[in-house]
């Protein structure tokens, strides 16, 4: 049929006085109850069934159906949750399904507000569905009761929609169009008298009729559209209800369900810590609807147990004033830049990782609707120039079982320059972290964990900067993460479930990334003044070189070295964070030279016996609460007198292998033993195949010009595509650190470049500089010990016992089978394809891992 083609509603006196329906034409009935909209969309089916129409009913309420199933009826029931993207991608496809001149009769749009407890995704749902309707050339009926929606929810329908159709009924029914697209008579849009008995339908133009009407109408004002959303209208009532003292439970449930969380075992911990007074607040500085997102749940959920459970800890905790950026804006933004095709396309499995840098694309070019805009610049103005961040908080993060650790981004705003500027970085800094959930790393840990059908909002933790002014420089004075169990033991006289802090001077990016030149400081709660490395010329080989740091002249994320910040460190800043190689300094004295020689070591935080007090008691109890162990990052700020806040930036489960059997290794011929390492390993015990084995030979990768070093990478994520969609079983050998950021310590992969290896050992080569680093805390490392991928170092001293790569030279390297378009690879990169009998043993209580092939 041609488009916009005429077609029968049922009510011939209606088709002509509408100059009919057309085909392409979304229909709103605007009713005062659901009995209104029966006497339209019965005369439609029965005409679409005479007519021998595709009528289509798409049930999705909990109110009685409005067509009934019957030959010539399809009837598609689709579960109505709080999911948006799911329920809407549903209907997508049914709509796709169908094609061409379909009939439509879907439920009413309002229960949509009652399921997802918003009028705006109520509101996003129909400018998506509505136009893929258009281009198809159906006839779609809706309803949607009066009264219950706000202004903006209605205007986007009736900017959205072909035709809006008021209806008022008592002893008469009346139907005054709002909105009747790209036709028009003298009398359209005057108000008309419908009587369903006889099909009368004819203009209101007597003044006795007009009179009826009209008191039919005033009669109804009190159900006109209201100025706010039904989300703060629920709000306000919850407020009134509680100053009152009659706020029913069910109330702290909803707030907490439609705000909080979607993780369940997350929920039933808010719901239990939680008060009335926990969610206005919230309520009160967040920007849109939707749930805050996992970060920000797991931030404020700490916070109120460490306040409840350890009041002598509250007080040394920096309070929070942290804003949010509900996850519904998200979709709103979508929706908004008209980018929900590219939503759509990208959730099917051919689109998944296709689609990605398109969508991703057209998130960054994308622009904010201007009420949010205006909510932004009032979050700034109460920022005032203070440095923020804004973090991914997406509602998958940070669950039991899906940390998402260092997937999504999170963004520095300096905040400086002109109020025009300030909102011009936030909103770039927000569209950053949205499309950062294209990232290939994000896909690649969705999919492995089967999450890619699953509803991926991203809400947004917007906080301010913890820290102090140095100058031109802002930084807190130290920073990390914390572990109330630790997988890696990187002293043997210490106890992994006393927990561990990674930490750093300046912002705590260092602690998460491996970067060039840094090494944290690792403490261990039960020997906190201990060190890996007793001898001070060998901490200050291994110690921190640069700091992250604010810098407000630049207006900008930069590294700076140690040296750089020396001069406007305060007595107690060295104090706590400075340690003197006393061994450098002999040296010197001997030559005649009088200087002091600093490291960062953090060590005057480790003397501080309050402070490794306050973070070993924070970390036990979470542990205790959450019923598992946790991760944590925080911020660490001083004052005189060894005064200290801490400010709790986050907190979430951490998945870890705390058992396993015991693995007894056979003995293995010499001949065929790859390595054996000891005390150098994460994970938990095993006895594996191995099918293949991949080697990136160190001075090969050495001499390989910087610039092309990450195609080396590239070429290890196409070898993992390969044997991972074989289901084949591998092992990674590479020089230095794995998935540094710096290429000249290691290969610069990304988790999704090594998703598909059972376990990875980085090897030392002090020829050429090159060295493991057990960095468990950073990103990458959190990413192993999620997805269960084995880890080991083989390094040049007593913890190697054995290690024979030569071994590999008398194996067929199938490189350039799997990478021809990487040639100049193929005597950098090894690919053995291993007999049968190759395996992998690793005992967690002896901490002796085997390698035989």
């Amino acid at each position: 049929m041609a488009a916009f083609e005429r077609i029968q509603s049922g009510i011939p006196e209606m088709d002509q006085a509408l100059d009919n329906i057309r085909l392409g034409d979304n229909v709103v009935w605007q009713v005062t109850n659901l009995e209104e909209f029966r006497y339209f969309v019965n005369p439609f089916v029965k005409q679409a069934l005479a007519d021998k129409r595709n009528l289509i009913y798409i049930r999705f309420a909990s109110h009685e159906p409005f067509v009934e199933k019957q030959e010539g009826i399809k009837v598609y029931e689709v579960e109505l949750s709080h999911k948006f993207e799911t329920f809407t991608a549903t209907i997508h496809h049914i709509i796709e399904k169908e094609g061409y001149d379909a009939f439509y009769v879907f439920d009413c749009l309002s229960e949509l507000q009652v399921a997802w407890s918003t009028d705006l995704m109520m509101g996003n749902f129909f400018k998506v569905t509505c136009p893929f309707l258009f281009q198809l050339d159906t006839v779609a009926f809706f309803p949607i009761i009066r009264g219950r929606h706000s202004y903006q929810a209605i205007a986007k329908i009736r900017e959205t929609t072909q035709l809006l159709l008021d209806v008022y009924g008592e002893e008469e029914l009346y139907v005054h169009p709002l909105k009747v697209w790209n036709r028009y008579t003298p009398t359209m849009f005057m108000p008309y008298l419908y009587k369903p008995e006889s099909g009368e339908f004819r203009a209101v133009t007597d003044g006795v009729d007009m009179s009826r009407y009209y008191a039919v109408l005033n009669k109804n004002q009190n159900l006109e559209e209201v100025e706010t959303d039904s989300w703060d209208r629920f709000f306000h009532m919850a407020k009134l209800q509680k100053a009152a003292g009659v706020l029913p439970r069910e109330a702290l449930h909803t707030m907490c369900r439609i705000m909080m969380t979607r993780d369940e075992r997350l929920r039933e911990l808010v719901e239990e810590y939680f008060e009335a007074e926990d969610y206005f607040e919230i309520r009160n500085r967040m920007i849109g609807t939707g749930t805050i997102g996992g970060k920000a749940s797991g931030m404020l959920l700490a916070r109120k147990i460490i306040e409840k459970k350890l009041p002598q800890v509250k007080a040394k905790m920096e309070p929070h004033d942290s804003f949010f950026i509900g996850a519904d804006v998200f979709y709103t933004f979508i929706v908004e830049n008209n980018c929900w095709d590219l939503r759509i396309r990208q959730r099917t499995q051919e689109g998944y990782f296709q689609v990605a840098q398109e969508f991703q694309n057209a998130i960054l070019e994308g622009h904010f609707p201007e009420d949010i805009r205006e909510k932004f610049r009032r979050m700034l103005d109460y920022f005032g120039t203070c440095p923020i961040i804004v973090r991914s908080s997406s509602i998958l993060e940070d669950g039991f079982g899906n940390a998402f650790a260092g997937k999504y981004d999170s963004y520095f705003c300096v905040n400086g320059g002109t109020a025009e500027e300030r909102l011009e970085a936030l909103e770039e800094a927000v569209k950053k972290v949205y499309a950062s959930t294209l990232n290939p790393s994000a896909l690649e840990y969705r999919k492995i964990r089967n999450l890619q059908e699953k509803d991926e909002q991203m809400a947004i933790l917007v906080q301010r900067v913890s820290g102090s002014y140095f100058d031109h420089l802002f930084m807190p004075y130290a920073a990390g993460v914390g572990y109330s169990y630790s997988m890696y033991r990187f002293m043997q006289e210490m106890d992994p479930a006393a927990g561990m802090l990674r930490i750093v001077a300046g912002l705590g990016t260092k602690a998460v990334d491996r970067t060039q030149g840094d090494y944290p400081r690792l403490i261990s709660m039960d020997k906190p003044l201990a060190f890996a490395r007793p001898d001070v010329a060998d901490r200050h080989r291994y110690s921190q070189r640069k700091l992250d740091v604010l810098d407000l002249e630049k207006n900008e994320l930069t590294e700076v070295s140690m040296e750089e910040v020396l001069p406007l460190m305060s007595k107690v800043c060295k104090k706590n964070l400075l340690e003197h190689d006393t061994d450098a300094e002999r040296r010197l004295r001997e030559q005649g030279h009088y200087r002091e020689v600093y490291f960062i070591s953090c060590q005057g935080l480790a003397r501080n016996q309050v402070f490794t007090d306050t973070m070993k008691e924070m970390l036990a109890v979470l542990e205790k609460v959450y019923g598992t162990a946790v991760d944590i990052e925080y911020t660490v700020n001083l004052g005189e007198d060894d005064d200290f806040v801490v400010n709790l930036l986050q907190c979430r489960p951490l998945q870890v292998c705390v058992g396993g059997k015991k693995v007894d290794i056979p003995q293995i011929p010499k001949e065929r033993t790859l390595l054996h390492i000891e005390h150098s390993t994460m994970g938990r015990s095993r006895a594996e195949e191995v099918q293949v084995l991949v080697k990136v030979d160190a001075y090969a990768y050495y001499s390989y010009p910087y610039a092309n070093k990450p195609s080396v990478a590239r070429a290890i994520g196409k070898i993992n595509a390969y044997f991972k969609e074989q289901g084949k079983r591998m092992v990674l050998l590479v020089p230095g650190r794995i998935g540094t950021s710096s290429p000249e310590l290691g290969v610069p992969v990304a988790f999704a470049d090594i998703s598909g290896f059972q376990a990875i050992f980085e090897v030392a080569y002090s020829q050429v500089g090159y060295m493991p680093e057990l960095s468990y805390g950073s990103h990458m490392f959190q990413d192993l010990v999620e997805s269960d991928i084995f880890y080991g170092a083989v390094f040049e001293n007593e913890k190697r016992k054995l290690y024979q790569p030569e071994l590999m030279d008398k194996l067929p390297n199938h490189f350039l089978e799997i990478c021809p378009e990487y040639e100049e690879l193929k005597d950098m990169i090894e690919v053995c394809i291993l007999k049968e009998g190759s395996r992998l043993y690793y005992d967690m209580e002896s901490e002796q891992a085997v390698l035989q092939i």
